[in-house]
Formats: C-alpha cells, sequence, structure tokens
C-alpha cells in the first residue's frame, strides 16, 4: 500500500486525517544467529520493507490501535497501559509504550493508531521487531522524550520480553532502528558497540527464500534454547568466571568444554562460541573483498545450526542444501530464529532466474510447499515518513 493509500484506510477507520505516518523495517541477519543474547557478534541489515504506523491524537485520553491485517479496533484507557492483554498482537506495540509509562513519561492526551506491514509474517524476518521499534519511534517524537536509536531498540527488546514473553536478544530491534542503506550492521550484542559495514556485492544479490513454514518464536523453543546456553554458562563458571559464552574463543572453549556436563547445552554452547568466530571472520572477508570466504562460512553457520543448536527443521534444511546445489550460489544459510522462516543466499546477478526456478521446484517436490522469493534491497532504519 502507498503512504496515501494508507492515509485514506486511517480517514476511515477513524474518521480524522492522520497526523503523522513512521515507518521502521523488518531485517534480515547474514551471519551471527542465536548469539545476541549470548553476548556475541550478530551481522543484520534492515530491509526496504517494514511495518507503518499512522497516529492522531485524541481528546478522550485513550489509545486505539487498528491494523490493517485485523478486523478490530482495541481500544484501552490511559489506565490500561503498562498491562500486557490476553494474547493479542496489541501486545507488540502496548509493549513499547508502557516502557515509556514506566519510566515517568506522562502521556497527557490518547491516540487513534493505524499500523500496516509488508514483512511476511512469521518468516523470520522481524516483523515484530519491526512493529515495536515504529512504535518507540513514533511515541519518542510524539512526546519529545530525545532517545537515541539504541534506546529505542532496547524499548522494543523489553516490550517482547515483558509482553510478548520472549526472551530475545537485542539484534532485531537493533537492526530495525540502526539500519542503513547499503550497509549490515556488525554488532556487539553485549556492549552494543557497532559498526556500519558497506555491503558492496558487485554481480551478487542478497535473496531471501520463504519456506512457508511460520516460525513460532513464543513456542517455548527459543525460550528453552536460552535456558540451556544459560546452564552451559553455570556449569563453565564452576571452572572459570564468564557471564556470556561469547566471551570464549574457541581455543579457550576447547580446555574447558568438559564442565559442560549436560550434552545438550554442550552442544548448543559449542554452536554459539563457533558462531561468534564465524561472524568476525565473515566480517573481516566482506571488508576485503573476498565474497567466497563469506559465502563458506555462511553455509558452515547453516551446519551448526542444524547439527548442534537444532533449530532448522526438514523446511529450512531443504530449502538451504537445495541452493547449495546451484553454481553461482555463493553461500545460503537459515536465519532468524529458525524453526520454519527464511534462507537468506547471495547468489550471482546470471544466477538468480535459475536459482529460484530449480530451488523453488526442487523444495516444493520435497516439502509440498511453494516458496516465495525476494530479492533483499538494504535499507534505512526507522523514521518519521510524514
Amino acid at each position: 500500500m502507498t503512504v496515501q493509500e494508507l492515509k485514506a484506510a486511517f480517514q476511515t477507520a477513524y474518521g480524522k486525517v492522520a497526523e503523522a505516518v513512521y515507518f521502521s523495517p523488518g531485517r534480515v541477519n547474514l551471519i551471527g544467529e542465536h548469539t545476541d543474547y549470548n553476548g556475541g557478534f550478530v551481522f543484520p541489515c534492515a530491509l526496504s520493507f517494514g511495518t507503518y504506523l499512522l497516529l492522531a491524537g485524541n481528546n478522550e485520553k485513550v489509545m486505539r490501535f487498528k491494523s490493517l491485517n485485523q478486523p478490530e479496533i482495541v481500544t484501552l484507557d490511559s489506565d490500561q497501559l503498562t498491562t500486557p492483554l490476553s494474547n493479542s498482537w496489541v501486545n507488540y506495540p502496548l509493549g513499547c509504550i508502557a516502557q515509556f509509562v514506566k519510566r515517568g513519561v506522562k502521556i497527557e492526551k490518547g491516540y487513534d493508531i493505524l499500523i500496516w506491514g509488508n514483512v511476511p509474517n512469521g518468516a523470520g524476518l522481524s516483523s515484530s521487531a519491526a512493529l515495536e521499534v515504529v512504535t518507540a519511534y513514533a511515541f519518542n517524537d510524539q512526546l519529545g522524550t530525545g532517545y537515541d536509536r539504541t534506546e529505542l531498540a532496547k524499548i522494543g527488546q523489553l516490550s517482547e520480553h515483558e509482553f510478548a514473553l520472549v526472551n530475545c536478544g537485542i539484534m532485531d530491534q537493533f537492526a530495525s532502528a540502526q539500519g542503513k542503506k547499503d550497509h549490515a550492521i556488525f554488532l556487539n550484542c553485549d556492549t552494543l558497540q557497532f559498526e556500519l559495514v558497506p555491503v558492496k556485492l558487485n554481480g551478487i544479490k542478497v535473496v531471501i527464500s520463504n519456506t512457508h513454514s511460520p516460525h513460532k518464536l513464543d513456542s517455548g523453543a527459543y525460550n528453552q534454547r536460552v535456558a540451556e546456553c544459560k546452564l552451559a554458562v553455570e556449569q563453565i563458571n564452576k571452572v572459570r568466571p564468564i557471564k556470556y559464552l561469547a566471551e570464549l574463543t574457541e581455543a579457550e572453549f576447547k580446555t574447558i568444554e568438559n564442565a559442560i556436563t549436560d550434552p545438550v547445552a554442550h552442544k548448543r554452547a559449542r554452536h554459539v562460541v563457533g558462531e561468534v568466530q564465524r561472524t568476525t571472520d565473515a566480517v573481516k572477508a566482506l571488508k576485503a573483498g573476498d565474497i567466497a570466504a563469506f559465502g563458506k562460512l555462511m553455509n558452515a553457520s547453516h551446519v551448526s545450526l542444524r547439527d548442534d543448536y537444532e533449530v532448522t527443521g526438514l523446511q529450512l534444511d531443504t530449502m538451504a542444501e537445495e541452493a547449495w546445489k546451484i553454481d553461482g550460489v555463493i553461500g545460503s544459510r537459515m536465519t532468524g530464529g529458525g524453526f520454519g522462516g527464511c534462507t537468506v543466499s547471495l547468489v550471482k546477478d546470471e544466477a538468480i532466474d535459475t536459482f529460484i526456478q530449480q530451488v523453488g521446484a526442487n523444495y516444493e517436490a520435497k516439502t509440498g510447499i511453494k516458496p516465495d522469493f525476494y530479492i533483499a534491497e538494504i535499507g534505512d532504519g526507522a523514521r518519521r515518513v510524514e
């Protein structure tokens, strides 16, 4: 939908003109998966599609939420802004507004809010983070609170923890807030120091393949992985004090890995330590123009996520394995939380048509699901559109 169409939809829903329009993007992570809540490095980039939020003030001191993907308008009084709702999409924006209230910000008037996004839901491209960050950005602007983009990412993450009950790391919200066109973000998830690295892929495109096997982070499997990593840290602490798994180099991990007596926690830790190293190496390779090395690290990342972290499954594995067979594919891996969602691939321009045709046909033959493919455009982070 165009901005004009969204404004017309706002007028239809609320009988008045939208006062402001905001946008925040989805993201794809090129490498560095399940490292963010383990204090490690990630390398995401913001996409050109995302979530729009339109709003206008009202004098009734109520918050009204409507999504163009949902039929009803949810209305909340001003004293209901810090309590999660039961099983509602509104928890994502509401959780962000709650963070402003909890910080002592006075919200003097009500707002009518309309939301629409073109991030495919359940694709693992961070439709939830885009919704959180666009809300945080909009209310930061409306309330004049002056928080910087990193703080807005933290607000989105807290919304996810407290209202959506997913113990996510900071990566998705950070990429949505801090993204820059044609750059990826090399982020240290412990210190939140980051570097914007130009993504120069001459003759190569980033292709996102949607398995249409929706990932559900709130199913408990994600939080289970967080707990398994925590257990690994606790067991390592008997021989060496650490806060996060990502503090260990691969060499250091080998010397103390026997401290992890739980076999599942051991596998999870091995993935995290290896993935942090792969991410660092991949960024160095990209800066040096060695795209082939970057692609090999992507492939190795997928294998580790499949074997040690066990978050891929039939659909993601099939998509990656079919991609690896195509001449002109530099690298391919699952991206996002896993358990469905998308893969991300680096594909030479001349191989893209073959890639979409052959990977699509072979994937559908093996899974019975018709996939979708998107040529990714790396875009800017959260902003006011008008």
